[in-house]
């Protein structure tokens, strides 16, 4: 009987086993997979992240902070081809320069596109009502309506690469993940194994003792 169930036993060992090494491969053909199209969907772009030398231009000029210059010095020089990359260039980047794009022309407080869509709007018609309105007022109104076409285009860049780093991050996950699945097969090929040979040694004890 103790023969029988460690057969059963290690045969369901053996079983998951198997199951693992399939979900393992096709965790491990997706990390590849996904790897491969995020970075050749990011090289199609030809992207060049900011050097060390433009980035501390930049952190001087006040384009961007001391933070974000930290983050993109991780990849200063290279070609964005990554996830990791394609993050540190939306938020410490691109973004950087839409929230200082928009507070110098809002007191110092960055604005969202919704923001500067409703104040140029409403800026361009108090100008066009206005037969009298000064250059100033007008060069305000454009300004405000090249900030809105800025973050309109910031904001789509931004959201296309984040949208790739969060595939490369699942490409990630799925390569930890296939890791886990074959050191689980194997434990559970070993312990299968293991329990068949205990089962024979069961079965010859039983035997004996029967004759």
């Amino acid at each position: 009987m103790r023969a029988t169930l460690d057969k059963v036993l290690s045969g369901i060992g053996l079983l998951l086993a198997v199951v693992l090494v399939v979900a393992g491969g096709l965790m491990t053909w997706a990390n590849v997979f996904i790897g491969s199209q995020v970075e050749e969907q990011f090289s199609a772009q030809d992207i060049v992240m900011p050097t060390q030398e433009a980035i501390d231009g930049q952190v001087a000029s006040g384009g961007i902070t001391e933070e974000n210059a930290k983050e993109l010095e991780k990849f200063a020089g290279e070609k964005l081809d990554n996830g990791p990359a394609a993050r540190a260039y939306a938020d410490h980047y691109i973004l950087a320069h839409m929230n200082g794009s928009g507070a110098a022309l809002n007191d110092g407080e960055p604005v969202t596109y919704e923001e500067a869509s409703s104040i140029g709007r409403e800026k361009m018609a108090a100008v066009a009502e206005n037969a009298d309105a000064t250059e100033e007022e007008v060069a305000e109104a454009q300004a405000w309506m090249d900030l809105r076409e800025s973050l309109f285009q910031g904001n789509t860049l931004r959201g296309l690469l984040l949208y790739g780093f969060a595939f490369a991050t699942m490409g990630t996950i799925a390569g930890y993940a296939a890791i886990a699945a074959y050191v689980g097969a194997a434990l559970f090929l070993v312990l299968g194994l293991l329990g068949l040979a205990h089962s024979r040694k069961v079965a010859h004890a039983e035997a004996r003792a029967e004759a």
